[in-house]
């Protein structure tokens, strides 16, 4: 399977950000001509005020239905384009029982423009880095409850979503159910990202013995106070033996990497962990 990686540098204006994903998709498509193209986490309205990013957010149609400029921007690149889209994360509007808070929401098409899957992020980034900064997620997203695993091109297939990567659990779970593939779009701090970002990709790529796929988005933002925040990028694809087959740096762009599935299966087979755990 080839995978187009795709690194976007996102602000607060959505139409800005869908204009910038369909280039950068086009681009990869063309040059490259790949079966599945991945995009960043909230890549559709990154910082802004508590208004825009409900502005920016919609809500998300019965599998099947029309849906909002978000959804049907994805939809159409995967139509136009005869590839699987993975589309990063979208804000996605919920009930009123949430208190007007959006949950952070993963999609996936099909080449036919049908939605195959659908995840809300279950961790939500409330910490302070080493630097001061404060993140509250949980103030403006609700968190989702369920695992996710969807087809892609006959490959079983995890997702995930940024601070998930912290939790190893989850990756287990989704190995227990057989992935052999995880995709994790993100939007790392520069800080958190430069400490642990390669190490915590690798890491779950090993645990899990499945193809990592975790794309980024880079580059500044203002967030809802008028600070000036930056996120890390290097988006990266990683083997299940922990290579790093493809790594972006820090500026917006594309990446493109041929995945062989054997290679779960070889993995497995010579290290049967999944066996061998005694512990649940």
């Amino acid at each position: 399977m080839r995978v187009a990686l795709i690194q976007m540098a996102p602000s607060a204006d959505r139409s800005a950000n869908i204009l910038q994903a369909q280039r950068l998709v086009s681009e990869a498509v063309k040059a490259e001509k790949p079966d599945l193209v991945v995009l960043p986490e909230i890549w559709s309205c990154l910082g802004g005020a508590v208004a825009i990013k409900q502005a920016s957010a919609e809500l998300l149609p019965t599998p099947g239905d029309t849906g909002g400029v978000l959804y049907e921007a994805l939809r159409a690149m995967a139509r136009e384009h005869n590839i699987w889209v993975h589309g990063g994360s979208i804000g996605e509007l919920c009930g009123p029982d949430t208190g007007g808070k959006l949950a952070n929401t993963s999609l996936v098409f099909s080449p036919r423009g049908e939605e195959c899957g659908r995840y809300r992020k279950i961790h939500l980034f409330d910490v302070v880095t080493p630097n001061g900064d404060g993140y509250r997620e949980s103030d403006n997203y609700v968190p989702g409850e369920t695992i996710e695993v969807v087809d892609i091109d006959d490959v079983p297939t995890g997702l995930a979503i940024c601070y998930d990567l912290r939790f190893a659990e989850l990756f287990l779970a989704l190995r227990a159910a057989n992935v052999e593939m995880i995709i994790l779009p993100a939007a790392f701090t520069q800080q958190t990202g430069e400490a642990h970002w390669d190490i915590l990709v690798r890491a779950r790529a090993i645990e899990a013995q499945a193809w990592v796929i975790a794309c980024g988005t880079t580059g500044w933002h203002v967030d809802g106070q008028g600070n000036q925040r930056q996120t890390y990028g290097h988006s990266m694809i990683v083997s299940p033996w922990g290579e790093v087959v493809l790594q972006l740096g820090s500026e917006e762009g594309w990446g493109v990497a041929d995945l062989d599935m054997d290679e779960v299966r070889q993995v497995r087979q010579r290290m049967p962990v999944q066996a061998n755990r005694r512990l649940i």
